[in-house]
């Protein structure tokens, strides 16, 4: 079952949202959609192995979208990920 973590909207063209969940270590984060033109929330994917400490400087990037690819997004190993179903969340 997928956690649901709380997002907080970032200033980044990438980024929508981020979140983290300290006790299970997961980053989320909410990509930027731009559908028919039309920007906005996109999909969301959980990062494990990810420290309050990761998120700490994750937060405090300048660049959201820079921190995250050069820190998270080449690091499957360290960071796995997975698209969230949403619609399981919701069930």
């Amino acid at each position: 079952m997928a956690l649901r973590i709380a997002l907080q909207d970032v200033e980044s063209n990438q980024i929508h949202s981020i979140g983290h969940d300290a006790e299970t270590s997961t980053l989320a984060i909410r990509f930027t959609s731009r559908k028919g033109g039309v920007v906005g929330p996109g999909s969301l994917y959980h990062y494990a192995n990810f420290t309050a400490d990761d998120f700490a400087a994750f937060q405090a990037a300048e660049s959201k979208g820079k921190h995250f690819g050069a820190h998270i997004k080449d690091q499957v190993a360290k960071y796995p990920f997975t698209k969230v179903d949403e619609a399981a969340l919701a069930a």
